[in-house]
């Protein structure tokens, strides 16, 4: 059954509030599997932090002092923003003496950033 009510909207909304009430039924039980995806997203946002995932997509591994050097920043702001992407589960590290080496958690990561990318070289439409 459809619901129907008339409001008031721009051209970018309908113009009357309907749902299919079939659909919405079987669709607000599995919506709630976002749940969590947000953070992922969220550490991604950060610009500094996207950056140094992309890297990690074209090397598998980098260390610290190679990550400062591809960003242009002090090795201290590579470290806290690869510790926060870590904690976030987006990436790993490995200790080798005295340097440590990160790299993405795990191939769905590398998959999100590479299409992403891929996205915004293709450019973002008008959605029509």
């Amino acid at each position: 059954m459809v619901t129907e009510k008339r409001v008031n909207s721009t051209n970018d909304t309908c113009e009357t509030f309907c749902f299919d009430e079939n659909k919405v039924n079987r669709m607000q039980p599995k919506i709630n599997k976002v749940e969590g995806v947000e953070q992922i997203f969220k550490a991604l946002a950060d610009a500094t932090r996207l950056k140094i995932a992309y890297a990690l997509t074209l090397e598998k591994e980098l260390c610290v002092c190679d990550v400062a050097h591809i960003i242009g920043c002090t090795k201290a702001t590579a470290s806290h923003h690869l510790r926060l992407l870590r904690n976030m589960g987006l990436a790993k590290y490995r200790k080798e003496g005295k340097l440590v080496f990160y790299s993405l958690e795990d191939e769905h990561i590398h998959q999100l950033v590479t299409i992403a990318i891929v996205h915004a070289k293709e450019g973002v439409g008008s959605g029509e």
